[in-house]
This record gives structure tokens, C-alpha cells and sequence, in this order.
């Protein structure tokens, strides 16, 4: 194969198919399309139309239609290796060097869509047959009845640990096959590789062609470690560049103008039955770059649909972090939150889509959103907590990478800001104690460069050094125990995702823990170090280990009793956050002292830096955790 289908789609996503047509036709924008006269016939009235999230052209006078490279053929009678050489050094893009590995890779990948179609339909079968009359009942209890099981080709996986492997095998299908699908858990230390998903309903998981390259399984019974249970990352399956049923969506997002994304599968199933067809969902991850892309190609302004709870509003306030590096004109997000304590699936089944349009008729802008973030917890009623808020959102809004949209946020937030702190300036100037919120009558501005830097001996020392080189002892220790009790993930997978690990590795290691316990690892420490090695974090594993240099930490360590372990874990993690919530404050003392160098302000900053070292000293006592029982010098 001369191109891979992954480099035509790289080249198809740089240049989008307006770019490349609007060189030889002058196009005009029209609702979500672009209109010309034809290049192909001669008209005085435009039947020429052009929709880059379909990515085609078409052209009614002459019947034409295609994609980039078929209009660069069409209009220049180019052949499709001359079309694609050119798009790809318009795009920047390398041509691939195609090796006969290369092609061979291509062949097999074939072959792997046929096996996870296989399954597929084999899930589906076992659902309709008698093993699968629990999960019946199951959807039955979630009102997903047979016409929405076959819509959404839902199904079942059964509980033997051998059925889907001897089902494949009967068809052909190697156990190597299986294995590079995701579909069988092998490693060093099992013998025989068996099924991933038992028991469980299947809901199969498609790429942009409709092709079955993962499934999401959901456990039937209560006492199971990970209630949902997605496939592995496979040469198929990209789960940070895909979305639950997308392939669906583009079409119904293309004619109602917007893109709904909510949380799981079945809010999804509940959102499209109740006449929401544009709505999809990330698959079991935070929204990644990726996704946030693929939604945007949908429509310009996806509608982000949290649950109305604490996890649903970190989860919103994560995607601005990922939205504002990525904004451009045009293209933003909206925010919907449920009430509290329900999902979209509630929500449709207790008041209908009537409750659901009225959510969605109130989605706010990210602007708001983010405005909301940065204020929800604070008092301003001194000139420093004013001038940390602030300095807050300069840094925020720094991140953002198209200049005329940051230009913009700038603009709304010293609007914001002025509102919000104008009454307290009249008070202030009421009070006799004159100026404004920086005093001497002067404006401000919450972007302006500062006149001022802090002191050399005031700047945080943890921000001058920047990463360190080897790992802090307390988040060794977090990692640690995880390691040793990975049972502890059980119920905190949102909590633990949520720290701030400051090391690089030490983030990676937390991601990787994560991801195994999310893949329904069975066992206990063994079982998850195995899983590690085998998705390349041995070396990261053994690393985090040695750096434990104290031993005297005995409920990190193994064979701790498990009252232990919850004791000196929870006593990390409060330690941990203190450290970050310091950290943060420091931050904001050292912009509010270089912005306005007033007492005030170098006091708050001298009193951050002494709380930190305080904390230090604690840390340095971190081998005494449990020693109030008495077992404080206890060796691993």
C-alpha cells in the first residue's frame, strides 16, 4: 500500500477540503457550507457546495463529488499518487516510506477488523440467546429495550473464561489475532490467554468508518473491581483520538448544527433515543486534544453535558485547561450541567426531553465557565487576594494560543474584574482610606506587564529550581503504596487521577496504574506489577521502589494490615495536597509582590514561604507516620 489510510486522514485533517478547492473557486460561506459556481461547467447561479465536515465537495450541475485529492485529479488531471504528493508537501507532511513490513502491517490490520467483527456479532448472539437473559434484564431495568439493543449492536459477553477464545477459534481465528485485538489477557506469568471481557454487556465501539475496533463491557455484578471495562489501546483502537458512537453523530450533529458530548454509553444511548442523535461520549478518559478536535470538525461549539455533581464539575473544569491552547475564532465550547444527582439517562427517564432541552438552553459559554472556576471559592475583600485573582487569570489566559482570541478573554476578564471589584473600591474610598484597588487614583489592568519583580531572596525556591531530578520522596511513597495495595484505587479512581505529581515520571506511573486498574487487572500487587511490565513501566516500577529510601514507613509497604494502609495513605495525601495548595499560594504571592511591591503584599509572601518550610520540616518527619502505635521503626 503506496499510503497508509492514516496519512491520507493526516492530510485530510491539515487541509481542510474548503483550502484546497477555494484556491481555483471563489467560495462564499453559507450556514455550515461553502457555495462557488462549478468548475466543471459553466453557471451563473452556484450549484457548487463544499461541507469540510463531511469532508467532500459536490457539485450538482455535473454531478461530481469527492474529497481533496479526487478535486486536485478532477480539475488538473493529476493521477492520485501526483494529488497526494502535493497535498502533502501543502500540508507539511513527509510521504511515508512504504516498507514491505508496512504492507504487510496494512494486510493484517484487515484481518484484525474482521476478527473484532466477528466478535462483535458473537456478543450479540450470546445476548439473545439463553446465557444472556440477566443482561436482558439488565437493559430491560435501564428501559433499553430490543430495538435499542439492535440499534447500538449491544451485547453480551458470557461469564466462562473461554467462550468468546473457543467461539474465534472454531472460526479460524488465531490466538495471536486475538491477542493483538485486546480481546484475550495474556503475559509472561498466564499460561493460557483468556477472555477479557466475561460477563458483562458489550457495547461495541466503532472508528469513523463504522469499523468495530473496541468494545466497552459493563459489569453485572457489584463485587467487581472495574465496573467498566474498556478494550486495551490495539493497532486499531486509539482511545484518546475516538468517541463513542461518532460515526452516528457526524450525520445528526451536521443537521442540527451542534455536538452534544456527555460521560458514558448509556447516557449516550438515552440522549439519541430521546431525539439527541448528534450526542457522543469520551471513551472511559478525561476529553483529550484529540477529541476535543474530532468534536469541533462536528461543529463549531460542542456542548460539553456534565453530570451535576463534584466529579462532573472537575471534569469541566479539566476540558478548559485542554479547550484554551486550542481556541480559535469561531471555535469554543458550551458547558451543561445536570441537576445534582443525575445522569442524562435519569434526567430523560424521570421528566422527559423537555428537562433535557431546557439543560441544554442554559449552557454557558467558556468564558463564563472559567470565570466561574477562578472565583467560586474566594473573598476578595483585601487589595492582595484581589491582586492574586488577577494574576490567576493573566497566567490562564497566556495559554491560550490564537493571538486575537486571547486579545478577546483579556478584554472580558478586565470587564469582569472591574465589576467585580469596583464596589469594593467605592467601600474602600468611603472609608477614608482613598485610592483605588492599587491606590494613588492609577488604572489597572490585569494583564499589563508589571513594573516590579520579587526579591531574589523572596522567589520560591521549588520555582527556581523547577523539576527536580529525582523523585520526591512523598510522591515515591503515594506511588508505593498503590503498588503494594492497589486495592486502594478501588472507589478514589477520580481522587487519585486528580493529584498533581509534580515529577514527570511519577505522573506517568500514576497514569499507568490508572489504566491497568481500569482494564479489570485481577489480583492483587503481583498481578498489577506483571500488567505494568508488560505495558513497558517495569524499569519506571523498579525506579519508584529504589527511591523509597525509608523503610520506616511500614503502611506503605507490603503486608501492612489494611486499617494500616488507609491510615498512612490518607495521611500522604493530605500532606501531598497541603504541599500543592502552598506551592499555588506561593505562586500567587510572588505575581501580587511584582505587580503591586507593597507590605502587605511581601508580608503574604514571607508568610507562604514560612508555612512551607514549616511543612518541609514535616516531611522530614515522614518516618514517624504510625508511630503513635507503637511500630513507627518498622523495615519493609
Amino acid at each position: 500500500m503506496r499510503f497508509p489510510p492514516s496519512f491520507l486522514d493526516e492530510i485530510r485533517q491539515r487541509l481542510p477540503v474548503s483550502e484546497v478547492v477555494g484556491k481555483r473557486v471563489k467560495l462564499k460561506k453559507q450556514g455550515r457550507e461553502w457555495r462557488g459556481l462549478s468548475p466543471f461547467n459553466a453557471e451563473k447561479t452556484p450549484s457548487f457546495y463544499v461541507n469540510d465536515q463531511k469532508g467532500f465537495y459536490h457539485c450538482f450541475s455535473s454531478g461530481k463529488h469527492g474529497d481533496q485529492f479526487r478535486f486536485l485529479m478532477e480539475t488538473e488531471g493529476v493521477s492520485f499518487p501526483e494529488a497526494v504528493e502535493r497535498l502533502a508537501g501543502e500540508a507539511g507532511l513527509a510521504l511515508p516510506k512504504v516498507s514491505v513490513e508496512e504492507v504487510q502491517r496494512a494486510e493484517k490490520a484487515k484481518t484484525l477488523y474482521d476478527v473484532m467483527e466477528l466478535a462483535a456479532k458473537f456478543f450479540e448472539a450470546q445476548l439473545q440467546d439463553r446465557a444472556g437473559a440477566k443482561a436482558r434484564g439488565y437493559l430491560a431495568g435501564r428501559e433499553l429495550r430490543a430495538p435499542t439493543q439492535v440499534k447500538f449492536r449491544m451485547g453480551y459477553a458470557p461469564g466462562a473464561r473461554f467462550a468468546l477464545k473457543e467461539h474465534l477459534g472454531a472460526k479460524g481465528v488465531s490466538v495471536a489475532d486475538m491477542i493483538a485485538t485486546g480481546l484475550l489477557v495474556h503475559g509472561d506469568d498466564i499460561p493460557v490467554p483468556y477472555d477479557r471481557f466475561r460477563d458483562r454487556v458489550m457495547f461495541p465501539i466503532t472508528d469513523l468508518r463504522g469499523r468495530v475496533v473496541a468494545f466497552g463491557g459493563r459489569a453485572l455484578e457489584k463485587d467487581v473491581p472495574a465496573k467498566y471495562l474498556n478494550s486495551p489501546e490495539t493497532d486499531l483502537f486509539h482511545k484518546g483520538s475516538l468517541l463513542y458512537n461518532a460515526f452516528s453523530a457526524r450525520e445528526a450533529a451536521h443537521k442540527s448544527g451542534r455536538v452534544i458530548a456527555v460521560e458514558g454509553y448509556v447516557d449516550v444511548i438515552a440522549m439519541v433515543m430521546a431525539g439527541f442523535g448528534e450526542t457522543v461520549a469520551p471513551l472511559g478518559t478525561a476529553l483529550t486534544e484529540g477529541q476535543l478536535d474530532l468534536l469541533w470538525k462536528m461543529a463549531p461549539e460542542p456542548v460539553l453535558l456534565f453530570d451535576g455533581d463534584k466529579a462532573g464539575r472537575r471534569a469541566a473544569y479539566r476540558a478548559i485547561d485542554i479547550a484554551l491552547p486550542l481556541l480559535k475564532p469561531g471555535r469554543s465550547l458550551l458547558f451543561a450541567a445536570l441537576p445534582e444527582g443525575q445522569d442524562p439517562d435519569d434526567l430523560i427517564r424521570s421528566s422527559g426531553r423537555e428537562a433535557m432541552d431546557a439543560v441544554l438552553a442554559q449552557a454557558q459559554p467558556l468564558a463564563s465557565m472559567l470565570w466561574q472556576r477562578e472565583t467560586e471559592a474566594g473573598v476578595f475583600g483585601t487589595p492582595e487576594k484581589r491582586a492574586a485573582l488577577e494574576a490567576r487569570f493573566a497566567e490562564v489566559v497566556s495559554t491560550i494560543g490564537d493571538e486575537n482570541v486571547r486579545r478577546h478573554y483579556r478584554d472580558d476578564v478586565f470587564g469582569r474584574l472591574s465589576d467585580l471589584f469596583r464596589p469594593m473600591q467605592r467601600e474602600r474610598r468611603g472609608g477614608g482610606q482613598g485610592g483605588g484597588a492599587r491606590g494613588g487614583g492609577r488604572g489597572f489592568s490585569p494583564f499589563a506587564v508589571p513594573d516590579h519583580r520579587p526579591s531574589p531572596a523572596l522567589a520560591s525556591s521549588a520555582l527556581v529550581r523547577g523539576p527536580r531530578a529525582a523523585l520526591p520522596m512523598r510522591e515515591a511513597l503515594i506511588l508505593t503504596a498503590l503498588l503494594n495495595h492497589p486495592w486502594l484505587i478501588d472507589g478514589q479512581e477520580e481522587d487519585i487521577a486528580a493529584l498533581d505529581l509534580r515529577h514527570p515520571q511519577a505522573e506517568t506511573l500514576k497514569a499507568a496504574l490508572l489504566d491497568v486498574h481500569a482494564q479489570g487487572v485481577e489480583g492483587e500487587e503481583e498481578a498489577y506489577r506483571t500488567a505494568l511490565a508488560a505495558d513497558g513501566h517495569g524499569a519506571l516500577v523498579d525506579q519508584v521502589r529504589a527511591s523509597v529510601s525509608t523503610g520506616a514507613v511500614w503502611g506503605a509497604m507490603p503486608g501492612a494490615a489494611k486499617s494500616d494502609v488507609e491510615v498512612t495513605f490518607g495521611q500522604l495525601l493530605a500532606l501531598h495536597r497541603k504541599k500543592q495548595a502552598l506551592i499555588k499560594e506561593i505562586r500567587d504571592a510572588e505575581r501580587a509582590f511584582g505587580d503591586d511591591p507593597t507590605e502587605a503584599n511581601e508580608h503574604w509572601l514571607l508568610d507562604a514561604k514560612r508555612r512551607e518550610a514549616e511543612l518541609v520540616g514535616t516531611e522530614a518527619l515522614v518516618e514517624g507516620f504510625g508511630a503513635q502505635s507503637g511500630r513507627g521503626g518498622r523495615s519493609a
